[in-house]
């Protein structure tokens, strides 16, 4: 059902080891169907011991204002995304529930006090201020994002970055973040990050995986 497609060599080993894997989940994001999400539960399910459904649920409202909201439209709609996204998980979650791995959805802002993803956030901002190819590469994943939709382009820039900034913990950190071994980020597409990282892959820590996973 799906082609599954490591990183790199060390991501393909890690997704041999199977300790755990992460779906991060858009809200508004159409790819992420109550079908498609148990199909990708199912198939991750079998192949690792543990997964984490990762949905953002920060810097919505922020977005939809940069998008050219006023600040009631902006919480109106962040408050339907998130509630589409809710239900959506939970419903795949209910329809996979066969799986042998143990599964579970997190919602971003239930992992920011964790002392893993503090330490993580602020490593990060160490290398976004000191590490010239790493704020590059943000940089420029984030103009692949958010393109030329509506709004100002600098506002649109800096909301962004800001939920960018959010999940770098979990792009770049998952095992310090939720103190598992190894993990596994898998997305639909290779992310722009790691495609400006150009292979310096040297902000990535150890036991950190991306595998994409397309449907055939």
């Amino acid at each position: 059902m799906f082609e599954a497609s490591p990183f790199t060599r060390t991501c393909e080993l890690l997704v041999e080891r199977g300790d755990h894997a992460l779906i991060g989940i858009s809200a508004g994001n159409g790819y992420f169907s109550q079908r498609r999400l148990a199909q990708i539960i199912d198939w991750i399910g079998h192949r690792f011991a543990s997964v984490d459904l990762l949905y953002a649920d920060l810097h919505l409202d922020t977005m939809y204002r940069a998008c050219g909201d006023d600040a009631a439209q902006a919480a109106r709609r962040a408050s339907r995304a998130l509630r589409d996204v809710r239900r959506r998980v939970r419903r795949a979650m209910e329809a996979a529930s066969d799986v042998p791995a143990r599964v579970r959805a997190l919602a971003l802002s239930e992992t920011v006090d964790l002392p893993g993803y503090r330490t993580a956030l602020a490593r990060i901002d160490r290398e976004l201020a000191e590490d010239p190819t790493v704020l590059r590469a943000c940089e420029e994943h984030v103009r692949t994002i958010v393109g030329d939709g509506p709004g100002p382009a600098g506002a649109r820039f800096a909301a962004g970055m800001a939920y960018l900034r959010a999940e770098l913990p979990f792009l770049l950190s998952t095992p310090e973040v939720l103190s598992v071994p190894t993990s596994v980020c898998c997305y639909h597409e290779l992310l722009p990050l790691l495609v400006e990282l150009e292979g310096d892959t040297s902000c990535i820590r150890p036991g950190q995986g991306h595998l994409v996973l397309r449907p055939r």
